[in-house]
């Protein structure tokens, strides 16, 4: 198996090498499309009734027998991993293009090898039952994507985030490493299945904790998310959708597959407490900060860890109801959490190419140079008017489906009293998570896409070309099937909640909770379309026979309105300032207006607020870094014979170690 994984490999980098560097991207495409075919065909015949399990591979490692097997969990994250690559591969193509006269063939090449390999380790990861291969596909996906982070590698601040990158996923590589290993050493298989072994006759809360750390580190969980604002703004625009719409989803897999083992054990409470308390603070944390940013990718990044609080509050809550018996509360929170990593996927994938285009058509992602850009890009604006709707949990798209149905448990946890002060919590949470959700993308929409161009960039900006809008277009398809169609993509999650609780036990309480309300959000969504559509067409019939005129806006009374006088991405949010305040380390830019300054000149201030949790985790290691190569440079004195002294000290001590019988 490693030797066919290897060759795989080889050839999927000699041909993207081989080939001229315009068809690099399609190359790829081809590649990842079909390897997205192979593995969604079985998964769709799985999510479907069709099938239970299929079986993939069976390979000799460190760790005993690896299996490679799709159930229904790990079939719905393969869909999810499937359209989010195939969209971000496809983006690519325009997004690249005005940057490959810059770049070697070389340099191409191993940028779309890497998306390649990104897009198959990962679909190994949620394939994989664990243990060698398992640790083997998320490695790969860790370097595949840290290459993918380095395309503009000559900015020094991509190199750092690339650096801080690659140091947090190894912390976390090594504390799975460590949790894998005690596994196998306990019960002799490293596989998820042997989970529940252990948990029944060991102390479930340091395995349970090291693995959380680790899975977490990759999901973007508080306080180890501080890698995700600075990775994914450093990332080209596809990258980053990749990253942020797929790649940390397999952290919620690896939470998931640790937290279904202790179904029905006394440390589910625990467990649950736990996953409640982490998704609270990481939902509450992103979206604060992502309230408070001033550049669209980092906004969209903080979001990100915002909705991973949500998926993991939601987990938590479903874990709880499952401990008191309430499988109701069970069913909706595992459910919300499964379909919320599906539709998160969707809608932030799409933000991320909207972001794209506009950095590449107007040069900025800063919301204080941007404004007008929905008049130069109208098929832009609209499409992430809609990422927006979605994110904000309005209908009729489909992040409404996936909060509502945490909000029926939360509320039928309060109801039945089975959770009352946990479900109570979350629901407070979830309530201030969705406002302040909706205050920082009406920011983010407004300052972009309406008022007037605030620089020359804006105003002579254009669209983009036709296969970055197909390459959003493919979320938004799935966003509005989610939406428009809920029972049946809540009935396709329940399939994959059948790892928490029997599937016919799932389907009983989907019938008697979830199904009443989403008939009414169904019938809510198309009126919603319907009323829509109805207002377009009057507007069009009343307006075809009339002259239409444009002139100014009206300017409250001032004779001569300018682009300064519209809402800035800093002064929109100014109210919510003295609570992020607190959260952020904030640097400016540029001189701010004196009080005593009566008629202003031109000031240029730019302000920038950076999480606080960044020093606290990742200071540290940088300095460290600086301290080892201060020492190791004074090695390097040019005097060869200081250089075979030091290989004769190495070589004694092997020996001695040797002797001792520590190597």
């Amino acid at each position: 198996m490693t030797l066919y994984l290897l060759f795989i490999l080889a050839a999927v980098a000699g041909l993207i090498f081989a080939v001229p560097v315009r068809a690099k991207s399609w190359t790829a495409l081809t590649l990842v499309a079909a390897g997205m075919l192979a593995a969604a065909i079985p998964a769709v015949g799985i999510l479907s009734g069709a099938e239970q399990r299929v079986a993939l591979w069976e390979i000799a490692g460190p760790f005993g027998t690896d299996r490679g097997m799709l159930d229904p969990l790990s079939a719905l994250f393969v869909v999810v991993i499937a359209i989010g690559s195939v969209a971000s591969v496809l983006y690519s193509h325009g997004y690249l293009a005005h940057t490959l006269a810059g770049k070697s063939a070389a340099h191409v090449s191993l940028h779309y090898t890497a998306l390649t390999v990104m897009s198959l380790s990962m679909t190994g990861v949620v394939a994989s039952e664990g243990g060698y291969s398992f640790l083997f596909f998320w490695e790969l996906m860790t370097i595949a994507s840290f290459l993918l982070i380095l395309y503009d590698a000559q900015r020094r601040e991509v190199r750092r985030a690339a650096l801080a990158y690659l140091v947090m996923m190894h912390i976390g590589f090594v504390l799975l490493v460590a949790g894998f290993a005690r596994l196998d050493a306990a019960c002799g298989s490293a596989d998820f299945a042997a989970l529940r072994g252990y948990f029944r006759t060991h102390d479930v809360l340091p395995l349970y904790l090291l693995l959380l750390a680790g899975f977490g580190m990759k999901a973007g969980l508080f306080p180890v998310h501080v890698w995700l604002p600075e990775a994914h703004p450093a990332a080209p625009s596809h990258v980053s959708a990749l990253m942020s719409g797929v790649m940390i989803k397999t952290g919620i897999y690896g939470i998931l597959r640790i937290t279904s083992a202790l179904a029905g054990l006394p440390a589910l409470r625990t467990a649950g407490l736990v996953l409640l308390g982490a998704g609270i603070v990481t939902g509450l944390w992103g979206v604060v900060l992502a309230s408070a940013q001033n550049d669209a990718k980092r906004m969209l990044a903080y979001s990100s860890i915002e909705n991973i609080g949500i998926i993991v509050l939601g987990l938590g809550i479903g874990m709880l109801g499952y401990d008191a018996g309430n499988y109701a509360v069970a069913l909706c929170g595992v459910c919300g959490a499964l379909l919320h990593t599906l539709n998160h996927s969707l809608f932030k994938s799409l933000l991320f190419f909207g972001a794209g285009n506009l950095l590449s058509q107007t040069h900025t992602v800063s919301l204080d140079a941007l404004g007008g850009a929905g008049r130069q890009m109208p098929l832009t604006g609209i499409l992430f008017l809609c990422g927006t709707a979605a994110l904000c949990a309005l209908p009729p798209f489909n992040g409404f489906v996936s909060e509502l149905t945490i909000y029926l448990g939360l509320f039928d946890g309060i109801a039945s009293g089975s959770n009352v002060l946990t479900s109570a919590a979350g629901l407070i949470a979830l309530a201030l998570i969705g406002g302040l959700a909706l205050l920082a993308f009406t920011k983010l929409y407004g300052t972009a896409f309406l008022g007037a161009p605030r620089s020359h960039c804006v105003a002579e900006a254009r669209e983009v070309d036709n296969v970055r809008i197909a390459a959003m277009a493919l979320p938004l398809t799935g966003m509005l099937a989610v939406g428009l169609f809920p029972q049946a993509a809540v009935g396709i999650v329940v399939r994959a909640a059948a790892c928490f609780m029997p599937a016919a036990d799932a389907a009983a309480h989907a019938e008697r909770l979830l199904h009443p309300a989403l008939a009414g959000v169904c019938r809510t969504a198309w009126l919603v379309v319907a009323v829509v559509a109805l207002l377009a067409w009057l507007r069009r019939r009343a307006l075809r026979r009339r002259t239409v005129t444009a002139g100014p806006t009206w300017g409250c009374g001032f004779t001569a309105p300018n682009v300064r006088m519209q809402y800035t991405g800093e002064s929109f949010s100014e109210g919510l300032q003295s609570i992020a305040t607190s959260l952020t380390q904030n640097s400016g830019e540029g001189r701010a207006v004196d009080k005593a300054e009566i008629f202003p000149a031109t000031h240029n201030f730019d302000i920038r607020h950076k999480d606080k949790i960044d020093r606290l985790f990742a200071a540290w290691w940088v300095e460290l870094l600086h301290q080892i190569n201060r020492r190791v440079m004074r090695l390097r004195t040019g005097k060869i014979n200081h250089y075979v002294l030091f290989a004769l000290a190495f070589l004694v001590l092997v020996f001695v170690l040797s002797v001792l019988n520590l190597l």
